[in-house]
């Protein structure tokens, strides 16, 4: 199923539609005056029953059985792309050198089945001067190019980021704001307090929780970030970075609503181009 909403960037208000044309839901557009509408389209590819997989004596199910991507698929396909492997008991990203989705065999990881009220822990390494991140409440989003075709947006545009950095070594832990691209932090919008990250080639642990909005990121056993979702002090950090109504309306559209009409989506892998691992990956329902 997907939905088509069309919006001017310069309000909230959106009119919704099925790509066969038939509407789901219609709301009346604020004036945008001279501003552009911009359509998109919202994917609806859930495709995993979250009940075949086993659960822990914490009640967490384990998503990831250190053997197989069973229930992991592409962002914006239905197979995993070539690039994501198994490795000693974990999900490794092998790199391209080349960026971040620089090849046919790259792309981000997600898993199928979209989450809302949750607690995720995993461990995840990365290579010397890798990048990487843990996305959460992700669409799978297409939007108009410079022809007018639909093709698939970044996942970042739609789900907040968990960073995954070698902080030492990769450049982009010396850019943003006090810190706010470094590993574990709210990525360009709030640092991770205190950054208690181990160096590159060790496991770390991660922990994200969302629940009624509220977002808790933790590092090595320490919560370092908390935030709330959709409220006006979001929509204020969002103002404040790359993802702003201003530098990029389409991205700020989606991330100041994040998760869709049912605050809920998937959890994403990012490819960087860099070598990264991840393994453990558990996650309980909070609902």
């Amino acid at each position: 199923m997907k939905k088509t909403v069309l919006f001017a960037s310069a309000a909230l208000c959106v009119a919704m539609a099925s790509c066969s044309g038939k509407a789901t839901k219609t709301e009346e557009a604020a004036p945008a005056d001279s501003v552009p509408a911009v359509s998109y389209t919202v994917v609806d590819n859930e495709q995993v029953d979250l009940s075949a997989f086993p659960q822990d004596k914490d009640g967490y199910y384990v998503i990831f059985d250190g053997k197989t991507l069973n229930g992991f698929r592409g962002y914006g396909r239905d197979t995993v792309p070539a690039r994501w492997t198994v490795e000693d008991g974990a999900i490794k990203f092998n790199g391209s050198g080349g960026g971040e989705a620089q090849v046919a065999t790259g792309g981000d990881l997600i898993f199928g089945k979209k989450f809302k009220n949750f607690e995720m822990e995993l461990e995840w390494k990365a290579s010397k001067g890798g990048n990487s991140g843990i996305f959460y409440l992700a669409q799978e989003v297409q939007a108009p190019n410079d022809k007018g075709e639909m093709v698939m947006q970044p996942i970042y545009i739609s789900a907040p980021e968990y960073q995954v950095l070698d902080n030492a070594n990769h450049p982009d832990a010396k850019l943003g704001k006090d810190g706010n691209r470094q590993s574990a932090s709210l990525y360009d919008m709030i640092p991770a307090v205190p950054q208690n990250q181990k160096p590159f080639g060790e496991w770390n642990k991660a922990k994200i929780m969302v629940y009624k909005g509220t977002v808790v990121h933790g590092q090595n056993d320490e919560n370092v970030v908390e935030y709330h979702l959709w409220t006006p002090q979001w929509t204020e950090m969002l103002e404040n970075s790359k993802f702003s109504s201003e530098k990029w309306p389409l991205a700020f559209e989606l991330l100041n609503n994040c998760g869709g009409e049912e605050h809920e989506g998937y959890i994403g892998f990012q490819d960087h181009g860099d070598d990264v691992w991840f393994r453990n990956i558990r996650i309980k329902l909070l609902d």
